[in-house]
């Protein structure tokens, strides 16, 4: 058996000013697609966007998504596995707890606050060089927030309104999904920024192979690509020549 698990912005898609244009390489498309269709392969696409915006980016039935880090799923067949309501109500209690941090970073010009439902992304790539040191004090004061978990990306920062939740807590409940033993078969992850270099270590941890998308994470065996067109040759390498990508 073989477990394929891929994040999608900055892995599988390259990234892009606008988030709303986010799109599957060519090549990436064509090699998930290859990997569903294969007999004891499952593959799956673990993001930090809510499942309907997922779905939307990556309209293949076969793989299996998983939104908001792992805490909602849709399989193949279009079964839905999402958090029950003390979950819900814990999440409106929290975002309402760092309501006035985040109108902190929307002051400032060029910051987007993005609501993803069950995280919250402060992007600031449009932030002027000369403004970017406003935005440390609250970088700091939000890493240090009891009751959240913040992973820094490329020119964003996530904040996951359960601490418990991150990409390794995805994975792992994936692999209890599908009932997936990664000491005894195959298991890979791919991934660009810290959140998923939290599953990574995870994934490397069981015997697992990591790669590594785009800028090098600090994660010791994880293999680099340098952007998702890398990472479809080199993964349809490893799975072998059978795979049929076009």
């Amino acid at each position: 058996m073989n477990l394929w698990v891929f994040d999608f912005d900055g892995t599988l898609s390259p990234i892009v000013s606008d988030r709303e244009a986010a799109a599957l390489h060519p090549m990436c498309r064509d090699l998930i697609e290859s990997l569903s269709q294969r007999d004891g392969h499952f593959v799956a696409v673990l993001s930090s966007r809510e499942i309907e915006d997922l779905a939307g980016r990556v309209p293949l039935p076969l793989v299996i998504l998983g939104g908001a880090s792992g805490l909602e799923w849709r399989l193949p067949g279009g079964h839905r596995i999402r958090p029950g309501d003390p979950a819900e109500t814990r999440r409106e209690e929290v975002r309402k707890a760092i309501a006035p941090l985040l109108s902190g970073f929307s002051s400032i010009p060029g910051v987007d606050v993005e609501d993803k439902g069950w995280s919250v992304a402060v992007h600031y790539r449009r932030v002027l060089p000369e403004v970017l040191p406003m935005l440390e004090p609250l970088l700091r004061e939000l890493g240090n927030t009891p009751g959240i978990r913040v992973f820094r990306g490329t020119y964003a920062v996530e904040v996951q309104l359960f601490p418990n939740v991150s990409k390794s807590f995805g994975v792992r409940r994936l692999c209890r999904l599908l009932e997936f033993d990664p000491s005894k078969d195959r298991i890979l992850y791919a991934g660009d920024d810290e959140n998923d270099a939290v599953a990574m270590r995870w994934v490397l941890k069981k015997g697992g192979i990591a790669l590594s998308v785009g800028n090098r994470l600090p994660v010791r065996g994880a293999r680099h690509m340098a952007d998702p067109a890398a990472l479809a040759r080199a993964v349809g390498e490893l799975a072998g020549p059978r795979l049929g990508m076009t």
